[in-house]
């Protein structure tokens, strides 16, 4: 882990880029000066008959810049304490998802360059090149000042080499809460089912207990998602797959498809799977898995509480359940209700390279103004609503 910026007085300087041809420095997170040729005519006077270009203020229509200011970082201080490490793109989505992505980087870049300036935040670098934050005592410090709890992070960000897999399950969290759900990553889940344990109580393991076959063994498991949104009619399980899955988490993933529809520790019932795949090929594999799924399901005698796959599109599976029908005339049958959809999509790995400046060429798709995020609707389903700012109702709890 390499620390970019300490939190402590006399620190060296940040790490910094060499613009070619121009022997320049520029820091990572911002875009390099750009040179503009003054146009000749430049200087003249413009038409009395011309109006002036109004600029539109946006949210400082509502509220004054500073007060704005110290809401986004009071907003994004929190989301570290909550966290304890961070990327600049989960301040995009905390605090800017009703603007264009942009825009919204452009924000956060900037909130970032100004807390970290401030000494509120400090900036690392993990092995994988990847920029993290985590939360100094003088950040700390800024919080108690307006009446927050918190605690610095800075001691275990500087441990952490990898945290990818994390960092992608609180993005996820954040995407599912800017669609205004209640949303939650693993941590946040165990600590919500065990808080109301009484002395003695045997602590919940997980959200869901399934039967799994794998090597001709049935094991009894319990299954803990990476990330878990709650909607109106249930609960989304998100699972992000970094790595192609070897035959055990392969199985479980099987035998939490086959659990759709079931009640969990929450008390709500399974709706949606998402698998987020971090490469195409890890995609492709979790496709064969589940189309291998599809025709073992198919194949299974029609029995009450049986469980099959269908392929709607690429990527999107229904999962239906038989239930026992009474008659008017007393005789029983069975149907076939949908009990939830199975999704795989890609982790947008791209938006967290975009540079405003345009440099490297990266996508933008996948943003809030599409249907993609915290993950693709179905087309029973209506899409998602646009997020609203949350600016504008800064309260206590961040």
């Amino acid at each position: 882990m390499k620390k970019t910026n300490e939190d402590t007085p006399g620190a060296p300087r940040e790490h910094t880029e060499i613009e070619l041809g121009t022997g320049r420095s520029f820091s990572p997170d911002e875009p390099p000066p750009v040179t503009r040729t003054k146009h000749p005519l430049s200087t003249r006077t413009a038409s009395r008959s011309e109006e002036p270009r109004r600029v539109p203020r946006g949210l400082t229509t509502q509220v004054s810049t500073l007060a704005l200011q110290d809401r986004i970082w009071a907003r994004s201080l929190l989301l570290v304490d909550r966290f304890r490490v961070i990327r600049t793109i989960d301040i995009a989505v905390h605090c800017f998802a009703e603007r264009p992505f942009k825009a919204a980087l452009s924000a956060a870049q900037r909130a970032v360059r100004g807390m970290v300036k401030a000494r509120l935040l400090t900036r690392y670098r993990t092995d994988r090149f990847m920029t993290i934050y985590g939360l100094s005592v003088r950040g700390v410090e800024w919080l108690e000042g307006r009446g927050f709890e918190a605690s610095a992070s800075v001691r275990r960000v500087v441990d952490m080499t990898n945290p990818e897999h994390r960092l992608w399950s609180q993005f996820l969290t954040l995407c599912a809460e800017a669609r205004g759900l209640q949303a939650m990553t693993e941590q946040e889940l165990m600590l919500a089912l065990n808080r109301p344990l009484k002395p003695g109580e045997k602590s919940a393991q997980g959200l869901l207990s399934v039967t799994s076959l794998s090597g001709g063994k049935r094991r009894t498991l319990t299954l803990r998602p990476d990330a878990l949104a709650i909607e109106s009619d249930g609960l989304t399980w998100f699972e992000v797959d970094r790595s192609a899955r070897g035959s055990d988490r392969a199985a479980s993933l099987r035998a939490l498809v086959l659990s759709m529809g079931a009640k969990t520790t929450l008390g709500q019932p399974l709706r949606r799977v998402v698998v987020f795949s971090r490469t195409s090929r890890i995609h492709h594999r979790i496709s064969a898995t589940l189309d291998s799924l599809l025709k073992n399901s198919a194949d299974h005698g029609l029995a009450e509480g049986r469980r099959r796959l269908t392929k709607v599109d690429d990527g999107c599976y229904e999962v239906y359940q038989s239930f026992e029908v009474t008659l008017r005339d007393g005789r029983a049958k069975l149907v076939d209700r949908l009990a939830g959809h199975v999704l795989l999509q890609e982790l947008p790995i791209w938006l967290p390279r975009v540079r405003v400046d345009g440099r490297g060429n990266w996508s933008m798709r996948g943003w809030f103004d599409e249907n993609a995020l915290p993950y693709t609707r179905p087309a029973d389903m209506a899409e998602w609503p646009y997020p609203m700012s949350l600016l504008l109702s800064h309260h206590k709890g961040g």
